[in-house]
């Protein structure tokens, strides 16, 4: 299953057999040779694109001159010998770069360098890529923008583009119906601790990119205000003094609505109905249901998790309503300024009339102003309605009281009586402007804002229900029984209405907090509604009793969700099906799915399954357990909706979105798509209102596509093609396990190899990296996993075990690696896995992994495993590139090929700063002032580098 990036590339092999009709790359390329642990790697190094060498003009312009501000800037504050160090070691860095070798002089140049220059060279250097970022967004934003204004055909991942694809398909409104009874596309913010950036330098990052975006000639002016912004990110700290706690992470996550969730949404909601209209006309007349709907997990997964507690549960709960009510507030505040109408010079409705007197409102200056009247009166029953749900309400309205509405329903019908009032005496265009973008907006977020999934470890219900069944009496030995006991005692507790709970005992700590924790989410229901708390998660499910047991524990409290298994590793995907076919077998569980609309949420694990096996192993198993699901809930009449927990590199799931989802199987889409948005992913796409909506958008076209046609289209090829990826994904997994999980001392050499031991001490999120103390890899968190090898920049998780994979199963057979050809040229999740791999590939950089081998050089078995490394690594891309026939990694993208150009040259000394650090960390330090910024210094190269790199976690 591909990944639902910014990636980068050097390294490229011989050129070897191509598919009829390929056309060779064109990119200009300077080889160079690097030596990596005894083994030769021919390097390339894409350059400026020769066709057009005008396209990125503004960019490099841009690029300049924030690179003088900064210049200027360290200057002026850090002084000329910082400066002179500083532009020494850049120029030194990117002449390496473009040559395409190692300059020793570099490292000789940053080895000498006293501790707090080094720090200042460290800050120089973070703060150069991060303006690269900056700059790299706004030109993109501003080369779509030329797209439009010129009146291009609409881009492939658009909205208009995906529909006018389908409508030449021959789609027709009858098909697009369905799909749009059942359409429920929902991003889910979570708090993976992989956003380093704090919100400051986030914020002071987005008035730099809307100063690069005006229009118009660079005035003094503007560059005036760039050099002060430029000089307060100098003089902000990058790193945090504290650990983030949840409460500051579910803050940061709902600041992302007022920035550029509204906005997007709501116009992506109109816009569809309208782009819907305009081909089918016969779907004018339909209501189209919420296309965006928003979730989160921030304060409702406690996955190893210690901080979510039931405190935390309503918090969270409590928050998200009240950004929705301030919003819906601030709405029909500003809609009773603008709509004066007056009576003397309209005739309103009568049902408008009856709203204005309901009102209350008997001010003498509104005497003839029904609309302000009655916008006043349904302000005030929206104020009473958030005071009844949370205690207060949360923006300034004046306190009249108001009999509060019951729900989203009654304020969605006050204005649609506004809006039938308005176009009954021509002012339908003031109604379309004016209400309807609020009458959207509660539409879409009512008064819960977005879904809070909750979400714990299937151990810990077991643990949990074992418990309650012993202290009632039930069931002594719960944990000792096979899975046919645990089910007939579960289903018989689940037959009675009485709760397992025993008045008066004392229970563990951990199961009282598990007992408060759905008492919690219960009564948020109760107030604010069903929306507000979706679906339970059930991590490392396994079994039919894992969702048993969480149906028994919502049981206790009354709350009423969607039980959603989650399959992680690579053998529990292998019997998803079997898991969902057992359950919806059970009488009473399918009596539970048809009274939630006979719909079952299943979700699938990227990072873990990831860890498990491997990248294509993970792939190919996600993929099949998608086939599988997709069977077992057509033979049980269920609707099927898949939830993809994915993170932002490739070794987590990330990619890009439209040509992953489109990649699915066949039937496993069909309108219903739900996937996590994590760490640093949820600024990169949600900053600003035109990329939210733009991702947003994607995500969208490519599920209403991929819901209304076969995009596979194999025929029967499919089994031919499902054989051989078996073979290949089982040929990856045992050569990736073999390392990892097989090689004596492999967990030691990896600590050594990498800072992921530095990393639990960044403060970037509020849960622990790993689950428990155990030092095992199975034990270690996915995020830190694949953080720490994205920092030494081997990006091993998104590559390893394929190269073994592909070249022994092609051996010498030429007809072999023709029938990979073909998969490749026509199968679109074979495209997506290479392109993919192919970026983490290009990204890593095995020239750098020479200097972070030197900290595990004490460590028996490093250099085997090193030299392991490298030659899976050369192994891999050459392979790669003889299946798709490219000459070079990034032949197919040149927007990452000149962020190589931009970034690469300013990354390389971060990495080698970090390793003299990192040395001096683990050698220890006598003196606590120089522990303490040799400390400093490692967490600042952790920091500049996941920014530079822009998806590290």
């Amino acid at each position: 299953m591909p990944r639902i990036c910014h990636n980068y590339g050097t390294i490229s092999a011989s050129t070897a057999a191509r598919p009829r009709g390929h056309r060779p790359n064109r990119a200009l390329i300077v080889p160079g040779e690097r030596q990596y642990g005894g083994v030769t790697v021919s390097a390339t190094l894409p350059t400026a694109n020769p066709a057009n060498p005008g396209k990125d003009a503004q960019l490099d312009e841009d690029i300049r001159l924030l690179g003088r501000l900064v210049g200027d800037v360290i200057r002026e504050q850090a002084g000329t010998h910082v400066f002179d160090v500083v532009e020494r070691v850049r120029r030194l860095a990117v002449d390496a770069r473009r040559a395409g070798v190692t300059d020793p002089e570099l490292g000789e140049v940053l080895d000498a360098l006293e501790l707090g220059t080094a720090l200042h060279v460290v800050r120089a250097f973070s703060l150069f890529t991060l303006l690269a970022n900056v700059a790299e967004d706004v030109h993109s934003n501003r080369r779509r923008q030329f797209h439009r204004d010129a009146g291009s055909p609409p881009q492939v991942g658009s909205l208009a583009a995906s529909l006018d694809h389908l409508h030449r398909a021959g789609v027709d409104a009858r098909q697009l119906n369905a799909v749009l009874d059942r359409l429920r596309v929902s991003p889910v913010l979570t708090a993976h601790p992989t956003e380093v950036r704090r919100k400051t330098i986030l914020d002071t990052q987005r008035v730099i990119a809307e100063l690069l975006a005006r229009p118009g000639e660079r005035t003094d002016a503007v560059e005036a205000e760039l050099r002060l912004n430029v000089l307060m990110l100098w003089q902000t700290a990058i790193l945090r003094l504290s650990r983030l706690r949840v409460r500051d992470e579910i803050n940061e996550a709902l600041s992302y609505y007022d920035l550029s969730l509204f906005r997007a949404i709501g116009s992506l909601q109109r816009d569809t109905a309208a782009e819907l209209g305009a081909r089918w006309p016969e779907l004018r007349q339909r209501e189209l249901p919420p296309v965006i709907r928003m979730g989160s997990w921030i304060g409702g997964d406690r996955d190893g998790n210690p901080f979510v507690t039931a405190d935390v549960v309503r918090y969270a709960l409590d928050r998200q309503s009240a950004v929705a009510f301030a919003h819906h507030l601030n709405g029909l505040g500003r809609l009773a300024i603008s709509l004066s109408m007056s009576s003397r010079l309209v005739t309103p409705t009568d049902a408008l009339l009856a709203l204005a007197e309901l009102s209350g409102d008997d001010s003498p200056f509104r005497a003839d102003e029904p609309y302000r009247r009655a916008l006043r009166g349904m302000q005030g029953r929206l104020a009473a309605s958030c005071r009844a749900n949370l205690g207060a309400v949360p923006v300034a309205i004046l306190d009249e009281e108001r009999a509060p509405y019951e729900g989203p329903r009654e304020l969605l019908a006050d204005l649609d009586v506004v809006t039938e009032s308005l176009t009954s005496h021509g002012a339908a265009s003031v109604a379309s402007a004016l209400v309807v973008p609020i009458r959207t907006d509660v539409a879409l977020f009512g008064f819960h804002l977005c879904g809070l999934d909750l979400r714990q470890n299937a151990a810990v219900h077991e643990q949990t229900v074992a418990e309650l069944l012993t202290s009632a009496d039930m069931c002594t030995n719960y944990l000792d029984l096979d899975e046919p006991s645990r089910q007939r005692v579960l289903l018989a507790e689940l037959a009675t209405r009485r709760r397992l709970r025993v008045p008066e005992t004392r229970y563990s700590e951990k199961t009282t907090s598990e007992l408060a924790i759905v008492d919690a989410a219960a009564d948020g229901v109760r107030r604010i509604g069903p929306d507000a708390i979706p679906h339970y998660v059930i991590s490392a499910c396994s079994s039919v009793s894992d969702l048993m047991e969480v149906a028994v524990l919502t049981k206790e409290s009354g709350l009423n969700v969607d039980i959603v298994p989650l399959f992680e590793t690579i053998n529990d995907l292998s019997n998803a099906g079997a898991t969902l076919d057992a359950l919806l077998s059970e009488t009473w569980y399918r009596d539970r799915v048809r009274s939630h609309g006979d719909s079952q949420e299943v979700m699938l694990g990227y990072s873990d399954s990831n860890k498990d096996g491997g990248y294509l192993a993970a792939n190919w198993a996600l993929y099949r357990a998608e086939g599988d699901l997709v069977r077992v809930a057509a033979k049980h009449h269920v609707h099927l909706r898949l939830f993809h927990g994915r993170g932002g590199t490739v070794g987590r799931g990330g990619g890009p979105a439209y040509e992953a989802i489109l990649a699915q199987p066949p039937g496993s889409v069909h309108g219903a798509l739900r996937v996590t948005e994590q760490g640093e992913i949820v600024a990169a796409k949600f900053a600003d209102a035109d990329l939210a909506r733009r991702n947003l958008e994607t995500v969208l076209a490519a599920t209403i596509e991929a819901s209304c046609t076969d995009t596979e289209n194999l025929g029967t090829d499919r089994e031919r093609y499902a054989s051989t990826m078996d073979d290949l994904a089982d040929r990856s997994r045992q050569e990736y396990r073999s390392l990892v999980y097989e090689t004596p001392g492999f967990a030691d050499v990896f600590r050594a190899l990498t800072p992921v031991t530095e990393i639990a001490k960044l403060n970037i999120g509020s849960r622990p990296s790993s689950r428990t103390a155990s030092a095992r890899i199975q034990d270690l968190r996915a995020i830190p996993w694949v953080f720490s090898w994205s920092q030494a920049r081997i990006m091993l998780p998104g590559w390893y075990g394929t190269g073994t994979a592909l070249s022994a199963w092609i051996g010498d057979d030429d007809n072999r690696l023709k029938e990979l050809q073909e998969m490749y040229a026509r199968w679109p999740l074979l495209r997506a896995v290479f392109s993919n791999m192919g970026m983490v590939l290009a990204k890593s950089d095995l020239g750098i992994v020479s200097r972070y081998a030197a900290l595990a050089s004490a460590v028996p078995g490093a250099s085997e495993v090193v030299e392991r490394i490298v030659g899976e690594h050369q192994r891999t891309v050459e392979v790669m590139l003889r299946i798709t026939g490219d000459t070079v990694l990034l032949a197919d993208n040149p927007a990452l090929a000149r962020s190589i150009r931009n970034r690469f040259g300013y990354l390389d000394p971060l990495n080698h700063l970090q390793v003299g650090f990192l040395a001096r960390y683990r050698r220890g330090e006598d003196d606590p002032a120089t522990a303490e910024l040799v400390e400093r210094g490692i967490q600042l190269t952790l920091n500049g580098l996941a920014t530079g790199l822009r998806n590290s976690g």
